[in-house]
């Protein structure tokens, strides 16, 4: 061992600092939070769910993607099912929707009830199966008292004959006022569009004029759907299962590995890159400038900055190597803003305050896992012990997580024995998505607004940070008091009067 391979650095994590107050004229409701992702998609909420079988899947992306931020939907799945979790983002929420499902007359009241069950959806348009012609739409009203499922739809849905001055439709063109006038009008839900001859173009929903006005901050794209992510493995087939998923609609592609400065993800990367160039991907991940450096000449359109820091994993303890999250953000972000690409700082955030940190050391935008985990949204049952709601929670390099698939993300083959670098557990329940998000949003705003940043690139500029001691993380935190009634953006972990468990 030579001096040059001894780097007796300094690495720090969130709690090692506090950010400077400075002068300001801004307020935290006056902020702009908007961040980008990637080149084409900006987020209003700069945050992220982060790709884990117990975090996300289709619920808990639409929510993401419904409060400004976007969700990343895990892998754990064959490429078929994660394309059907993408399909139904996509068709969970629209202006105008451009695709819709239909039926032909033929089909059963059963194959009907299946497929609104599964896209949870109250009807359907009904069309020739040649020409796409509308001739009828089916709904919940349709089918209300219906006791034969195995009838055809022709004999019960609503047509020009069945319906009192015929179907109601729209051309091409109609505006989301409009239509909402002509829905109201009729006391309908739907209206479908159809050119001359009546083939079907479109479909507008009241829900979904519902859900705009309701979302204004979602995140989407230009046909006005939710925008979504998705995760695949370096090594098994990562373009196959690329085309499948850009078939069912996805925005970005994640390239999930433990360790991104490694040859297969560097080749994943270049052949996902090369055969489908419009598509952005981000890659992970790294926790040095040499790591993002690679990456980036490699191609990456965005960076996942993170290893070790995360709740349930071990890889720290396992292996003994990572970097503490502040400086591995710090760095990364260095040599990524020579390049011009965005970083996503993964891993470690247990508060807003955290969050916050790492907005101002450099990232764009952070990705959660423990913090959703428990949310209604995220993937799983609720469990009840010992008076309390919880939710599993795993990492995915616990040995269940491996065993189900995601083994490739840590270079090992899905036969083998595991050296596992996560572990299993279980989170309290807390409700909805949206909630978590406006306290974990509202801090961010309210550092910015101590700070005097109007948007994160002056928060950015503005940020000074200071080394703090033990003690002064003790201060830091709520102490000398009982708790008696917890707020939603703080945990009494940390405040039954011992030291705080990182001293």
């Amino acid at each position: 061992m030579t001096e040059t391979t001894i780097k007796m650095r300094e690495g720090l994590s969130f709690d090692d600092v506090l950010l400077l107050p400075r002068d300001t004229e801004v307020t935290p409701k006056e902020v702009d939070t908007r961040s980008i992702l990637v080149a084409d998609i900006v987020l209003r909420v700069p945050i992220l769910s982060s790709p884990m079988d117990r975090v996300t899947g289709a619920r808990m992306a639409i929510a993401m993607a419904r409060e400004g931020g976007l969700g990343i939907v895990h892998r754990n799945l064959t490429p078929e099912a994660q394309a059907a979790e993408i399909d139904k983002v996509k068709r969970s929420e629209h202006g105008i929707i451009t695709n819709p499902i239909s039926l032909s007359p033929e089909k059963t009241i059963r194959e009907a009830l299946g497929l609104m069950e599964h896209y949870h959806i109250s009807g359907v348009p009904i069309t020739e199966p040649d020409t796409n012609r509308l001739v009828g739409i089916l709904t919940n009203r349709d089918i209300r008292f219906e006791t034969n499922y195995d009838r055809p739809i022709y004999e019960v849905m609503t047509t020009d004959k069945t319906r009192p001055g015929g179907l109601v439709t729209a051309s091409i063109g109609i505006t989301l006022e409009q239509a909402q006038a002509t829905l109201h009008t009729h006391r309908i839900e739907k209206l479908p569009i159809v050119d001359e001859n009546r083939k079907l173009l479109g479909l507008i929903t009241i829900k979904d004029i519902q859900k705009v006005r309701e979302h204004p901050n979602a995140t989407k794209d230009g046909k006005g759907r939710l925008c979504v992510g998705a995760a695949i493995g370096p090594l098994r087939d990562p373009v196959g299962r690329t085309a499948m998923l850009i078939d069912a609609g996805v925005d970005v592609i994640v390239i999930d590995a433990a360790h991104g400065q490694s040859i297969g993800v560097i080749n994943a990367l270049r052949a996902v890159k090369s055969e489908f160039p419009n598509i952005p991907v981000i890659v992970g991940n790294v926790a040095t400038s040499d790591g993002a450096r690679a990456l980036i000449e490699a191609g990456a359109d965005g960076l996942r900055v993170g290893i070790g820091a995360g709740s349930i994993c071990t890889t720290r303890i396992v292996s003994g190597v990572g970097v503490p999250q502040l400086t591995a953000i710090m760095d990364c972000a260095a040599e990524a803003k020579r390049h011009g690409i965005p970083i996503i700082a993964d891993g470690g955030i247990r508060f807003s305050g955290d969050a916050a940190k790492a907005l101002a050391a450099g990232a764009n935008t952070v990705m959660v896992g423990n913090m959703l985990a428990g949310t209604e949204e995220a993937p799983g049952d609720v469990i009840l012990y010992q008076g309390r709601a919880f939710k599993d929670y795993r990492g995915m390099g616990s040995e269940a997580a491996m065993r189900e698939g995601s083994s490739d993300r840590y270079g090992t083959d899905t036969n083998a024995r595991f050296v596992p670098e996560g572990v299993e557990g279980r989170v309290p329940y807390k409700g909805q998505v949206r909630d978590t998000i406006y306290q974990l949003h509202g801090g961010i705003r309210s550092c910015m607004g101590y700070l005097g940043a109007h948007t994160i690139d002056e928060l950015q500029e503005r940020a000074q940070f200071m080394r703090i001691t033990g003690a002064s993380l003790r201060e830091s935190h709520v102490h000398d008091v009982w708790i008696t009634k917890e707020p939603p953006n703080y945990s009494s972990e940390y405040t039954s009067g011992g030291d705080h468990p990182s001293q």
